[in-house]
């Protein structure tokens, strides 16, 4: 996946910055994503990283070009070039660990370098409401959850079996867990801190989400989806509730939240029903913009709009086979001629969710 096959692409439906009278308190976070291929002819470089501010995509760096990208005009028109040198000194640097780790993972798996693998990672920090801060650095292997650091302990978890090799190896080496810890507790809130400074206006922006029941009807199932579209930012609650009680994990279907083509965020959640019992289930939706839960129940007089919805469903999902495709069809075409250039060394990282990481944060 190319650096901009990311985003999803849905046009923009509707927009409103909500600034609520008294500003309520929200956790801010610093997020870099690392993914990398071993055989860079799949469509994936050898390394390449995403930052993100929040929800909103701020730099990106490949190992291509050697070179860190501002990916958003707040941050192309004020960094300090004391924080760009910093910020760019370490992508490359990432760069460089990810691919030793990368190969060391591999080699402790004894796959080969002509097969195809991946790598993924995902590190960062969250400052909480209270000014507390949490960091986390995830690695992801071939799409699983595979080494997850531990600030407290200053070692290495495990997700798998054959994680335990290089988790053995990685905490024979002490400097590393230190360097990690400093990064995660100091260096890693003081960069969120200027970065939201920088784009304060931008990042505190707040679009309350458009809410909306469909019922869904096949001959296994009848099911209510609840949908809530075009919101910022992208943190949101959606719970079920049948008869005013709150329905537990294993009675729905998990949240799922993508990204929008516009900076705005899309999620949905269903319950499967009985027949006849729609009317008994309700979806309750809490968003930083909106001042109080709203809620939703299927609407039988809307009921026809459900075949317009499948299809700007099928449209969406053409809309976004093809950018993808375009985007692998580009980036095979730039590896093919890049490939005498190409030396695998050794790589390391991780990611979240699907073809992600499986972990939540």
């Amino acid at each position: 996946m190319g650096l901009g096959a990311r985003p999803a692409l849905l046009l923009l439906l509707f927009w409103g910055v909500v600034v609520p009278k008294e500003r309520r308190a929200r956790s801010h976070s610093l997020r870099y994503l690392f993914m990398g291929s071993s055989e860079p002819d799949l469509g994936l470089p050898l390394f390449e990283a995403l930052g993100y501010v929040d929800d909103r995509l701020f730099v990106s760096y490949d190992h291509e070009s050697h070179h860190a990208q501002p990916r958003a005009p707040w941050l192309w028109n004020g960094t300090s070039g004391q924080l760009w040198l910093q910020l760019s000194q370490s992508l490359k640097g990432w760069d460089h660990m990810f691919t030793i780790d990368f190969w060391n993972i591999m080699d402790n798996h004894k796959h080969h370098s002509e097969e195809s693998h991946t790598l993924q990672v995902i590190l960062g920090c969250e400052v909480q409401e209270d000014n507390t801060t949490r960091g986390f650095w995830k690695y992801g292997y071939d799409g699983q959850d595979h080494l997850e650091f531990c600030l407290e302990t200053l070692d290495w978890a495990a997700a798998e079996p054959m994680a335990q090799a290089t988790k053995l190896e990685w905490e024979v080496t002490k400097i590393r867990a230190k360097q990690n810890k400093a990064y995660l507790e100091r260096t890693c809130p003081e960069q969120l801190q200027q970065l939201l400074e920088l784009g304060r206006e931008v990042v505190d922006q707040q679009a309350p989400p458009v809410v909306r029941v469909t019922r869904h009807l096949t001959s296994e199932a009848t099911t209510l989806r609840c949908q809530a579209r075009n919101f910022l930012p992208g943190n949101i609650t959606m719970r079920w509730l049948k008869d005013r009680k709150l329905l537990g994990a294993k009675d729905v279907e998990p949240l799922d939240i993508l990204p929008n083509g516009d900076g705005t965020y899309q999620g949905w959640m269903a319950v499967v029903v009985s027949p006849g019992e729609e009317q008994r289930y309700t979806c309750q939706v809490e968003h930083l913009g909106l001042d109080q839960p709203l809620t939703a129940t299927w609407d039988p007089s809307h009921s026809g709009t459900l075949v317009i919805g499948i299809v700007s469903a099928i449209a969406i999902c053409v809309t976004i086979l093809t950018g993808i495709l375009f985007l692998i069809v580009k980036k095979r075409q730039a590896s093919r001629r890049t490939m005498g250039d190409y030396v695998l060394a050794e790589v390391n990282l991780t990611l979240v969710k699907g073809t992600q990481l499986k972990t939540t944060y």
